[in-house]
């Protein structure tokens, strides 16, 4: 794969495809070309991976602005071909982006994630050191993207910041202990209103595979939801923070570990 920025118009239009293939062919939050490359003109990224043959396989996009006075990056869109996925690309896309951004001054960006999607948080939190600054209910409204439908669009916003060293240690380091940590922490979504906190440490379980529930069980998916918005909301009002996210060796489980 090479990684590159994306120069040429029918790159762009390539990039706009695969948002379809990724999101669904009557995805209406779909980037169009002329703003991929626009955005690229004024500080933002538009880059993607290409293979030997000269086609895009992934592609990263997001908009530089100002937060407080300072340059701050919103990486709003990454997507990889599923052909070419579970082989590390998304995290190269990201390192590439982060190698971009550095480059013109810009030291911290923005981006967001489902909480529900277990990949997701393993590889924001744990393999790119990103922290999770707010929970956001509903962010984008109800998606007709064939990934989200029907799950609602809860967020985690994560904070990346890119020169420090706790993300130096996570793109080269082992993965935190947080089964360790966490192993005898109570799970307090097991109930619509979770319990009041009661201690410095709490696990918020998620499902291995939100999206295989989602296909086999909509019921199920709709309740985890429910629950885990719950939890996050309560908590992390309450002064808790995300400070890991981690899956049970022994039974497969998957947990976000909070503390404060």
């Amino acid at each position: 794969m090479t990684l590159r920025n994306l120069d040429r118009w029918r790159d762009f239009e390539a990039c706009v495809e695969l948002q379809r293939d990724t999101w669904g062919r009557d995805f209406s939050a779909c980037v169009p070309a002329a703003v991929l490359m626009v955005a690229q003109r004024v500080g933002g990224v538009t880059a993607g991976a290409f293979d030997a043959e000269g086609r895009l396989q992934g592609f990263i996009f997001g908009l530089t602005g100002y937060s407080g006075g300072r340059p701050m990056h919103w990486s709003h869109m990454l997507a990889v071909r599923e052909r070419a996925r579970d082989a590390g690309l998304g995290i190269r896309l990201k390192l590439y982006q982060r190698e971009l951004l550095l480059k013109n001054g810009v030291d911290t960006a923005r981006w967001t994630f489902d909480p529900l999607v277990a990949k997701n948080a393993h590889i924001n939190l744990n393999r790119l050191g990103a922290v999770v600054v707010e929970h956001v209910e509903n962010m984008y409204g109800e998606s007709n993207s064939t990934l989200h439908a029907g799950l609602g669009t809860d967020r985690f916003v994560v904070e990346w910041r890119l020169g420090d060293e706790a993300v130096l240690r996570a793109i080269a380091g082992p993965e935190p202990a947080g089964a360790t940590v966490f192993a005898t922490s109570p799970v307090v979504n097991n109930t619509l209103r979770p319990p009041p906190a009661s201690g410095s440490r709490v696990r918020i379980e998620i499902p291995a595979d939100i999206y295989g529930v989602l296909e086999s069980a909509p019921e199920q998916a709709a309740e985890w939801r429910a629950r885990t918005r719950g939890a996050f909301q309560q908590y992390l009002s309450q002064g808790y923070r995300v400070a890991t996210f981690y899956r049970d060796r022994a039974t497969g489980r998957c947990f976000y570990g909070l503390a404060r």
